[in-house]
């Protein structure tokens, strides 16, 4: 691979580190860390899901898409199940979980190489290269995020703070860009 690959594909797995794990996930513990059980694990009707739930399917998606298909381990993921939990464990314990396979995510995209980036795979049915399961699991923690941000808004009735410091031109109040 040329020099101007293995910088592009640097750049790529820092950004899509960055955004995992220093932007979404703090936002993400932010929303859920004080929720009680029973607002983890409401739903307004039975098409929605619940708190609880987006937290295990994330967790079995980042398990399935980045970290077992890189690592080269029998796909274990028991996706049905992540959507039938109804209640049983906390905030805390969802979190904790959650932030476990984030940190072997991170050590993957740590050590990914540009030909593991091209290489192909095939995950949950699909064939894709490297580079859009890592894309695939950055977008979809950003959905599902965005899910629980609404969901904890609508229950704590509260802006939950996390673009005070932005003005409408995109600096903050001190000048700097965010």
């Amino acid at each position: 691979m040329t020099e101007t690959n293995s910088e592009l594909a640097g750049i790529f797995l820092a950004f899509s580190r960055d955004r995992l794990m220093n932007r979404q996930w703090p936002r993400m513990k932010a929303c859920v860390e004080p929720l009680t059980v029973e607002q983890v694990w409401w739903r307004p009707n039975e098409a929605s899901n619940t708190i609880g739930n987006l937290l295990l399917h994330l967790n079995g998606n980042i398990t399935q898409w980045l970290v077992d298909s890189f690592d080269r381990n029998e796909d274990r993921r028991d996706r049905p199940a992540e959507f039938a939990a109804d209640r049983g464990l906390t905030a805390a314990e969802l979190l904790q979980r959650l932030g476990a396979t984030l940190d072997k995510a991170a050590k993957v995209l740590d050590r990914l190489t540009t030909e593991e980036l091209l290489a192909p795979y095939e995950i949950q049915g699909y064939k894709v290269r490297g580079l859009d399961a890592v894309y695939q699991v950055v977008e979809h923690f950003a959905q599902h995020y965005g899910q629980v941000a609404y969901i904890t808004k609508s229950l704590l009735g509260k802006d939950l703070g996390f673009y005070r410091d932005l003005t409408k031109t995109g600096l903050t109040s001190s000048g700097g860009s965010v």
